[in-house]
C-alpha cells in the first residue's frame, strides 16, 4: 500500500476503537492547557492532573501566573520534576502573553513557539485543541507508532511533522494524534508492543516485517 492509504486506513481504524479523542490533560481555560503541557514534560499526565488542581485554584488567569512569585509556583509544581525550570518557564511565558499579546493566547504554531518553554508539540496541541484548526502533535507515541506503520522515517518530531502532513486528512490529524497516545498506552507499548491484538497490525510495515512469512 501507498503511504496515504496506510494512513487513511490508520485514521479508521483507530476512530473505530478510540471513538472518544480527547487529551488526557485536564485543563477549562485555553492558558491552562498550555502549562499543564509544559508541566507534562517526563512527568505522567495524571500527576500533572492532580498538580493543576492546587495550582490553577491559587492562579486562576494568565495575568495571576504573571504576577507569581517563582518560588511559590516552584513549591506547587516540585511533583511533576524539574521544577525550577517549569516554574520559571510559566511565569515567563505569561509575563510575555500579558505584555505582547494581552493576555490572550496565539492561535499559530509560529507565534505559540515564541513564548518560553513552548516548542511545537506544544503549540500544535494547543492550536488543534483550543483553536480547532489542522495540528499534528508529534509526542512520543506519535513518533513511535507512525515510524512503525512505516508512514514516517525519522525520530525528529518536526521532521515527523512535515512528512505527516501530506499524508494525513487535515480534519483527522489532530484527533489522530490524541488517538495515537491512546494505542500507545494501551496496545502499541514501547519496548513490549501487543500486535497480535493490535488493530493497526493490517496496515502496519512493523508487524508485516516481523510476522508475516514470505508467500
Amino acid at each position: 500500500m501507498e503511504k496515504q492509504e496506510i494512513a487513511l486506513q490508520a485514521v479508521e481504524l483507530l476512530k473505530k476503537e478510540y471513538p472518544d479523542a480527547i487529551c488526557s490533560l485536564e485543563y477549562r481555560k485555553p492558558h491552562e492547557l498550555m502549562i499543564a503541557t509544559r508541566l507534562a514534560a517526563q512527568c505522567t499526565d495524571a500527576r500533572v492532573n492532580i498538580v493543576c488542581v492546587d495550582l490553577f485554584q491559587k492562579y486562576p488567569t494568565v495575568e495571576a501566573f504573571a504576577q507569581a512569585d517563582i518560588a511559590d509556583v516552584e513549591q506547587i509544581v516540585r511533583p511533576c520534576g524539574f521544577f525550577h525550570t517549569k516554574a520559571k518557564d510559566i511565569v515567563h511565558m505569561c509575563q510575555m502573553l500579558m505584555e505582547q499579546y494581552h493576555g490572550v493566547i496565539p492561535d499559530t504554531v509560529e507565534e505559540l513557539v515564541k513564548l518560553p518553554g513552548i516548542g511545537r508539540k506544544t503549540a500544535n496541541l494547543v492550536v488543534g485543541d483550543i483553536y480547532h484548526k489542522p495540528a499534528i502533535v508529534c509526542d512520543t507515541h506519535c513518533i513511535r507508532i507512525t515510524n512503525l506503520l512505516g508512514l514516517v522515517n525519522s525520530k525528529d518530531p518536526v521532521k515527523v511533522e512535515n512528512q505527516l502532513r501530506p499524508l494525513l486528512p487535515p480534519e483527522e490529524s489532530n484527533d489522530f494524534c490524541h488517538r495515537l497516545v491512546l494505542h500507545g498506552r494501551a496496545v502499541c507499548v514501547a519496548r513490549r508492543p501487543q500486535c497480535d491484538r493490535c488493530v493497526l497490525n493490517v496496515c502496519c510495515k512493523h508487524f508485516q516485517d516481523t510476522y508475516q512469512l514470505p508467500e
